[in-house]
């Protein structure tokens, strides 16, 4: 497996993150502002959008951020914020960070709702997500090609992937450990509904990880369809491989994406769409996502390979993919800004 990969850059990532935002031009309190991607009154949190079939879903609960850092180029200096989620449907605490893109904050988008994409690191993925580094540019990249009109404008939230740097938990539920899981697919999309403008269809969310987060993006949108419309795992590993699982054979299999598409599959849905990326010289994860789209890509599992020639098992890499035909195809198939 590859999960290890992506390790020995996560200290620099996060070292990297905490320089640029200490020594911005704006001085250290801007890291520190906080900052609010909800309605700013009461009157507005419970406002109705006109229409009684209005797909909007309006923040229920929108809280203060704090001002990691911000987004520069085509982002047009908008925030990414940070916060500790102390997730109620899982029991577990971690912190999650979030963006949302320069159409969000234009007047004549201020009653739709957006589309969603929750983004996973590899490696461990913690303490820090490194989808939020201003040398990957996600986020910057995303701007630009809404701009281009290559892409939705989405809003982009990343948590954390793992309670620490010591254990994969395959972004599952494991028996007797933190419900990682029900952290990925419940806590943190509430989240994002309950401080941001979003839409009460599945049709706007889509999940995005690379490496180990690949596994959880491409777990996720098989086993919670009723959330996740469009998966994009990048460089992913196909089963679950961690040691957490010894004892669990039954709950492992529940959490197999083999298993999930087989069953997708014999129930006729619903549809799910999974755009998977991965570098041309990905030698050992390239074959094991060419067999999982033959076996399992037909019927409601739609999907599609994006390889960057070239390419390494590296989120720069998947980048590159994402601008280079991913980004395009994921947007034709999900809804945007809509009233």
């Amino acid at each position: 497996m590859h999960k290890a990969l992506f390790r020995p850059v996560i200290a620099l990532i996060a070292l990297t993150v905490l320089a640029a935002t200490a020594g911005c031009g704006t001085g250290a309190s801007q890291a520190s502002a906080p900052v609010s991607f909800g309605p700013k009154s009461s009157a507005a949190l419970h406002r109705t959008p006109a229409g009684r079939h209005s797909l909007v879903q309006w923040p229920t609960r929108p809280i203060n951020f704090t001002e990691e850092s911000r987004v520069g180029g085509a982002g047009q200096n908008t925030p990414i914020g940070v916060t500790t989620l102390h997730g109620p449907k899982s029991g577990f605490t971690g912190k999650v960070w979030v963006w949302a893109p320069p159409e969000y904050y234009e007047k004549h988008n201020a009653n739709k709702g957006f589309p969603v994409m929750e983004a996973l690191p590899g490696s461990y993925g913690f303490p820090v997500n490194y989808w939020i580094g201003s040398d990957l540019k996600l986020e910057e990249s995303l701007a630009q090609w809404s701009k281009d009109g290559t892409s939705l404008p989405f809003i982009v939230v990343m948590p954390v992937l793992n309670p620490n740097d010591k254990q994969y938990y395959d972004g599952s539920d494991i028996p007797g450990q933190p419900k990682i899981g029900t952290w990925l697919s419940k806590d943190v999309p509430d989240l994002v509904r309950q401080n941001f403008r979003t839409l009460k269809t599945r049709d706007a969310w889509a999940i995005m990880g690379s490496s180990s987060g690949g596994f959880a993006a491409l777990k996720n949108v098989l086993q919670n369809p009723e959330t996740f419309k469009m998966a994009i795992p990048n460089g992913p590993d196909i089963v679950p491989d961690s040691p957490l699982w010894n004892g669990h054979a039954k709950e492992e299999r529940e959490n197999n994406p083999e298993v999930l598409a087989r069953r997708l599959i014999a129930r006729g849905g619903p549809p799910v769409y999974v755009a998977f990326q991965d570098g041309s010289r990905e030698n050992t994860v390239l074959p094991k996502v060419r067999k999982f789209i033959s076996q399992y890509g037909h019927g409601p599992v739609h999907t599609r390979l994006q390889v960057v020639p070239d390419g390494t098992h590296s989120a720069a890499t998947y980048v590159q993919g994402l601008g280079e035909g991913t980004m395009r195809w994921v947007s034709a198939r999900m809804t945007g800004p809509t009233a």
